[in-house]
């Protein structure tokens, strides 16, 4: 029968070690490589070496691929006092990661010996209740969550889109809300847009969206910015936010959000909605196409009704705008593959999604090789969700894309 401390030693022969001096040379001066914290949530939270990922050791093997995809990445591993770390580097190891060693002083012995450590910032126990579900998936997980209430997203609008996206980034924890709209809650705005209610009919949007969304997460902050969005104020309001949900209902502020963002280099979710379709891309300069790239100018008025007059079916701005929430959520996190370069396109009657490539235009007046924006209102253009780049007949959002990209 094998003991344990023969286990332990065989274990220790098996893999690589490194004493405290190694370990703190690599932490000064090597930073490609990642240093892994396997000991439990109470031992981590009262100290840790800076800049470490925290997989408690009985999560390690099925989480370390999503924290470290590269299987040829350097990588220290540490516990308490060296044991779990022997274990965990000898799994490894067997997982296909060909640079594992192991700290052998552990957290403890490093910290006796002066080493650098920092307490790290943790969920509270009620935010941990609050994202439990969060927590448990290791794409998001604390750090992620973390990032996320350290997040802040800009909505344009708390109509239709803004509604649902709204709803569903302050319930994931997106720390720091900002909406712009200077409309009034209508009874007519009651069939789609689901951060009002009737008591609240005449009351300013963002008002009305801030005592909803304070209602369903106190955790975050909501800033109600009652002004038209222009040229004189769209700059320092961009600015201060890490992403822009494009929720408006019009040109002028379609085209003048793009142009704002290309120069603050912001990324910005964009969703519109007419009738029974429906449309999502994520336009984020230096990464993809802009959105003057599928739709250089704005159309002429005659050419553009808006669901004032055509109409729409109200749940399907809960439908986009709920993937305008996921895709800013996918963003922030820096996961998954964000409709960067794509547009998703929505047709309720049929129930099908398509999947339709955006390519960047070199000669874009936004985002081209020799491009020199300038913030312009197009006050002229009328109140439009849908764009025709083409004619003024009665296609869907499937057919105006595929003419606009030449398909």
């Amino acid at each position: 029968m094998t003991t344990f401390r023969e286990l332990l030693s065989r274990t220790k022969s098996e893999i690589d070690e490194i004493d405290f001096e190694e370990g703190e040379r690599r932490l000064n001066n090597d930073p490609q490589t990642l240093w892994v914290d396997i000991r439990e949530a109470d031992e981590y939270e009262n100290g840790a070496i800076p800049g470490a990922h925290h997989i408690p050791r009985g999560f390690l093997e099925l989480r370390i691929e999503n924290v470290v995809p590269a299987k040829d990445t350097p990588l220290v591993l540490y516990c308490a006092g060296g044991t779990r770390s022997a274990f965990g580097a000898k799994s490894l190891r067997e997982l296909g990661y060909t640079d594992v060693v192991s700290l052998t002083p552990g957290f403890n012995g490093w910290k006796d010996k002066g080493g650098k450590f920092t307490i790290p910032r943790i969920l509270t126990p009620e935010q941990k209740r609050r994202y439990h579900r969060h927590l448990l998936m290791p794409e998001v997980g604390e750090t992620g969550q973390m990032k996320l209430l350290d997040s802040s997203v800009l909505l344009l609008g708390a109509g239709g889109l803004g509604s649902p996206a709204a709803l569903y980034l302050a319930a994931a924890g997106v720390g720091r809300i900002g909406i712009v709209d200077f409309d009034i809650v209508d009874t007519s705005n009651l069939q789609r847009q689901i951060l009002h209610n009737e008591a609240r009919v005449g009351e300013l949007k963002v008002e009305s969206a801030k005592q909803t969304l304070q209602g369903i997460n106190p955790d975050i902050e909501v800033e109600a910015h009652a002004v038209r969005l222009s040229s004189a104020n769209v700059m320092d309001l961009f600015a201060d936010y890490d992403v822009i949900v494009d929720g408006c209902d019009n040109f002028p502020t379609r085209y003048l959000t793009n142009d704002a963002s290309v120069l603050l280099d912001k990324p910005v979710v964009h969703g519109s909605i007419f009738r029974f379709e429906g449309q999502v891309s994520v336009f984020w300069p230096g990464k993809g196409p802009c959105y003057r790239c599928l739709y250089v100018q704005p159309p002429p008025p005659d050419l553009a009704p808006s669901c004032a007059e055509a109409g729409v079916l109200g749940v399907l701005p809960g439908i986009i705008g709920s993937i305008q929430a996921l895709e800013a959520i996918k963003v922030l996190l820096g996961i998954g593959d964000p409709l960067v370069g794509k547009l998703l396109t929505f047709d309720a009657l049929e129930m099908s999604f398509r999947t339709l490539k955006l390519r960047r235009d070199p000669e874009c007046p936004a985002c081209g090789d020799a491009s020199q924006v300038e913030l312009v209102d197009y006050d002229e253009y009328c109140i439009a969700p849908n764009m025709k780049p083409k004619d003024a007949d009665a296609k869907g959002l499937h057919a105006q894309a595929e003419e606009a990209l030449g398909a």
